[in-house]
């Protein structure tokens, strides 16, 4: 009997995926939830596992071939038809008995050589699930089942999130966390954050793993309780081992060569000494003996896995002795048990990095998409020290030179090359064209003086960072100008819900900050409470927290008026785009020195150099009039003139 496997829904909205690779061949034994291909999404890059246990007996979805959810993708045959299944060792011995009977009376002799690989699936069997279980598939290296304990599950991530994506695990299983300590990193559709421990205690099991998409409410771990399945399966394991070594001389040498495995294990993980290092190691080896003996070539997992990794085509199926002695070498000393996502992969081939020459950071070594940009990186900073000493040219010319190389380097490596929009920038997209189809809108720009305020900010802004701990910018100036004029004109901090008009009670201002992984709007709640000290500070943290990735889901939503600095790379000015579901962002250009013409008080004109600067505010206009708009701008052009702004 055999199953189909079919294209599993891959998270909200998602109605198709793309085959990118397969990770089996037609003829290859597959396990319960081991991985059997590649597929990628509009929202993620990820593996399907296989539903059964068996021989992969057919490929009916083809590698660049788009696949509907539900659609099918391959045909696995029953567990009976494979060496390596997970059910019960009596059912697949009697099974293989019957299958075997016509033949017995012909072939005695291949009876006989049967005998012994029945008895020995059994042993195999407990390794089988431990290899699996310790994938990088499910995140967790404990197969039992856990008896109590608190579930962590997946937060609500802010207004309108189902879904996250984990990430990345800081914590291992068997590692000790505190209350409210970093368990995970999750990637919404709107934020990048940690979920933090709800309860102290041991992570007993890990129950998604890195890629994952899990929906709100979903459980990701287990912290205390007691596991039931973990210790046992070792206990089983290591007698079968032994015997094995047994009969099997090859494999006690290659447990002893890398003699500095254990202190590479040791570094990377939290847990996990040298003796159960060199035990998983002996037993991948005697894994990997079984399935050469048998000519199989899916029996074992583990190896596969790190041909992966450490090879240039790993789309081949073998896993022999051969394959697990070549791989431990070229991971330098890493776990061969450790798995590499495909964006990694992607990474690594756009970059050049090779990725048997990293060490992973990631949980049980893993290498991580950090650890193939910062090899990235130092590839590309002797080329940029190299630069500037061949060139020969005066001192002046050195400067400008020395600014070029790692902007050029970067864009060098993207000319002539096409990548996937990120799911971050996905989101801006979406976003961005629904605003421009949900408004009306159109851009009034005003010139103001902002000289005053110049003066003023040059005389204190030592004094304000030795204060306040952080540096005075124009930002807080037209922070405050915009939040007094939104109290006088509420009619641009307003929203529209169907054919009403929502006036918000309080002004939440929204600053759009630039990262490296794209344009975030952090929000500043209550921003009509705090004075220009307040507001620097609040902008200040703010934006560090959304560029190192540490701002939190609220944090970035409830906006009712939002502030754009396009002067900060020296733009005059330009026409943003509205963020939903406001009426109004206001653009803040460059500040610059201008010959203007200035009016005295007796009313004679003279031409000065002033500071100047442009405020370009979008406006929909289903609610805010041209007037309206003008109205708010003069307002704060006579707030920021006058320029009284001493706390």
């Amino acid at each position: 009997m055999s199953e189909r496997v079919s294209m599993p829904a891959l998270g909200e909205s998602v109605t198709e995926g793309t085959v990118t690779r397969w990770l089996k061949n037609v003829g290859d034994s597959v396990e319960v939830d081991e991985p059997l291909l590649e597929v990628s999404t509009d929202k993620v890059d990820t593996e399907i596992p296989s539903p059964v246990a068996g021989t992969l007996l057919e490929i009916l979805a083809q590698e660049d071939d788009t696949v509907e959810v539900g659609a099918d993708l391959a045909v696995v045959g029953d567990s009976s038809e494979s060496s390596g299944g997970d059910g019960g060792s009596d059912d697949e011995s009697g099974s293989q008995e019957q299958a075997e009977e016509p033949q017995a009376q012909e072939e005695p002799a291949d009876e006989q050589a049967e005998e012994p690989q029945a008895q020995e699936e059994p042993a195999e069997e407990p390794q089988a699930e431990q290899q699996s279980s310790g994938s990088g598939g499910s995140g967790g290296s404990g197969g039992g089942e856990v008896s109590g304990g608190e579930t962590v599950t997946m937060p609500a991530l802010g207004e309108s999130v189902t879904e996250g994506t984990v990430t990345r695990w800081l914590k291992s299983e068997g590692d000790t966390v505190e209350v409210d300590e970093p368990l995970l990193e999750v990637s919404t559709d709107k934020v990048d954050t940690e979920i933090p421990s709800p309860v102290a205690g041991v992570l007993t099991k890990i129950l998604v793993g890195e890629d994952d998409v899990v929906e709100v409410g979903g459980e990701l771990a287990i912290i205390g309780g007691e596991s039931s399945g973990g210790g046992s399966a070792d206990a089983q394991e290591e007698p079968a081992s032994e015997s094995e070594q047994e009969s099997t001389p090859e494999p006690e040498p290659e447990s002893q060569a890398p003699t500095e495995e254990p202190e590479t294990h040791d570094s990377e993980t939290d847990d996990g000494g040298s003796d159960d290092l060199a035990e998983e190691q002996r037993t991948h080896q005697v894994a990997a003996e079984e399935s050469a003996s048998k000519g199989g070539s899916g029996d074992v997992k583990e190896p596969e896995e790190a041909v992966g990794v450490g090879t240039t085509s790993p789309e081949t199926g073998s896993s022999s002795h051969k394959d697990v002695s070549e791989a431990v070498p070229a991971e330098g000393g890493q776990d061969v048990s450790a798995y590499v996502t495909p964006l990694v992969r992607k990474l690594a081939a756009q970059h050049g990095v090779d990725l048997a020459s990293l060490t992973g950071t990631g949980v049980g070594g893993r290498i991580r998409k950090q650890d193939v940009l910062d090899a990235a990186k130092a590839k590309e900073a002797p080329a940029a020290e190299a630069a500037p000493a061949q060139q020969e040219a005066p001192a002046q010319a050195q400067a400008p030179a020395a600014s070029t190389p790692a902007a050029s380097a970067e864009s060098q490596a993207k000319r002539g090359t096409t990548e996937k929009m990120s799911r971050l920038r996905k989101v801006i997209a979406q976003r961005m064209v629904e605003s421009l189809q949900t408004s009306a809108q159109l851009t009034t720009v005003l010139e103001v003086d902002v000289t005053k305020v110049a003066r003023l900010r040059k005389r204190s802004k030592d004094e304000f960072l030795q204060r306040e701990g952080t540096k005075l910018s124009f930002l807080p100036f037209f922070a405050q100008a915009a939040i007094e004029a939104l109290k006088a004109y509420p009619i641009v901090n307003s929203s529209v819900e169907d054919d009403t008009v929502v006036y918000h009670g309080s002004e939440n201002l929204g600053v759009a900050v630039d990262t490296p992984r794209g344009l975030l709007v952090p929000v500043i709640k209550d921003a009509g409470d705090l004075n220009i000290a307040g507001l620097a500070r609040k902008i200040a943290d703010l934006a560090a927290r959304t560029r190192d990735n540490k701002v939190g889901p609220d944090e970035l939503s409830g906006a009712t008026f939002t502030l754009t600095n396009t002067g900060s790379r020296g733009a005059l000015f330009d026409t943003p785009i509205i963020n939903q579901p406001n009426v109004a962002i206001l653009g803040t250009g460059a500040v610059v020195k201008r010959p203007v013409v200035v009016t005295d008080e007796d009313g004679g004109e003279t031409i000065a150099i002033r500071d100047m600067v442009y405020l370009a505010l979008s406006y929909d206009h289903r609610v805010v009039d041209g007037a309206d708009a003008a109205r708010f701008l003069v307002a704060m052009k006579e707030r920021l003139e006058d320029g009284n702004f001493e706390v």
